[in-house]
């Protein structure tokens, strides 16, 4: 999800710089939400578990495309499926995204690191429309207005005057966690001074049951996971004063809607170039790199150096909660 977050700001881009040209973004249905309010952009839906899975659904797939008639190709993930999926189309102009995964490899390891910002994944998803005769400025970005808020959502959320302030604490690997009790200080600092209202979001049977139980113990603090449908999250995290992530999905999705975005680091790194669209340095909050020299560890938190899987504890709650007065 957070790859496909990372897209909407370039392509939302594409389409303002180049408004004569029509994109049909293939992602799996469930993103749908993510460009409904985009001008010129169709999305199809890849069925990659049913009707679009293996090797025959993927040349299914590409028969289907073919009949759009489209003028060229952006592949934007480079994986095997998408790969196959170009070898179908062959003879279409194309375009693949360079990840970088050599740059990314220096950066991480442990022995001769080479430790220095590399392009972000935004420029890099932009260079693959330039090779296609489109280059992208990214330097002043356009982002939507704040969606209107539901009855639904205002009977959760209800209506006041303080600081709507959404939390994710979750990723998907454990290096890129910060751990549960100190977000809950964090929690606790923003609450006890009056100023925040707290919006908890996660996923997941785990995730739900241990944001309810924070929400059950602090005032001015809501869990919206599982209350809220994708397209109303969305449209939540739209009129936020700000998002406190990880270095994950929820970070990209508030970014993309022009939220300022804070974002904590644990064994990845900005320099891998995974930093949420238009949030500058100041945003991101990272552990003790003079403690930790060995980091990042890893591109995708996946792996975690020895010694290294307290990292985040380096990080005080404090430092968090003033980062947010500071930015908010």
């Amino acid at each position: 999800m957070g790859d496909v977050a990372m897209v909407v700001p370039i392509i939302r881009a594409l389409v303002e710089q180049y408004p004569t040209v029509k994109i049909t973004m293939v992602s799996r249905t469930f993103l749908k939400p993510l460009f409904d309010d985009i001008p010129n952009v169709h999305f199809y839906a890849a069925d990659v578990k049913g009707t679009h899975k293996g090797l025959m659904g993927l040349y299914k797939l590409s028969k289907e495309l073919k009949q759009l008639k489209f003028n060229a190709f952006a592949d934007l993930h480079n994986v095997l499926r998408s790969k196959v999926l170009r070898f179908f189309l062959f003879g279409i102009k194309m375009a693949v995204i360079d990840k970088g995964r050599a740059e990314k490899k220096a950066l991480t390891r442990i022995e001769n690191k080479i430790f220095k910002p590399l392009k972000t994944s935004h420029e890099r998803y932009a260079d693959v429309f330039g090779k296609l005769g489109y280059p992208i400025n990214l330097l002043n970005p356009i982002f939507p207005e704040k969606e209107k808020l539901s009855e639904r959502i205002t009977n959760l959320i209800g209506l006041d005057h303080k600081k709507w302030i959404g939390i994710a604490p979750f990723a998907q690997h454990q290096g890129k966690m910060y751990p549960l009790d100190l977000i809950e200080k964090v929690i606790d600092k923003l609450t006890v001074s009056n100023n925040y209202k707290v919006l908890l979001f996660g996923g997941g049977e785990k995730e739900i049951k241990a944001l309810n139980d924070l929400e059950n113990r602090y005032s001015d603090t809501i869990t919206v996971a599982g209350k809220l449908n994708f397209k109303e999250e969305l449209a939540l995290i739209s009129n936020l004063d700000g998002m406190l992530s990880m270095d994950s999905a929820n970070g990209h999705l508030s970014a993309m809607q022009g939220v300022k975005t804070i974002t904590i680091w644990g064994v990845t790194h900005p320099y891998a170039g995974f930093t949420p669209f238009n949030q500058p340095q100041e945003y991101q909050i990272l552990p003790d790199l003079e403690k930790y020299p060995k980091l990042p560890c890893s591109i995708y938190g996946n792996k975690i150096c020895e010694g290294y899987e307290d990292v985040m504890r380096s990080i005080d709650p404090q430092t968090v909660v003033d980062k947010i007065a500071e930015i908010i």
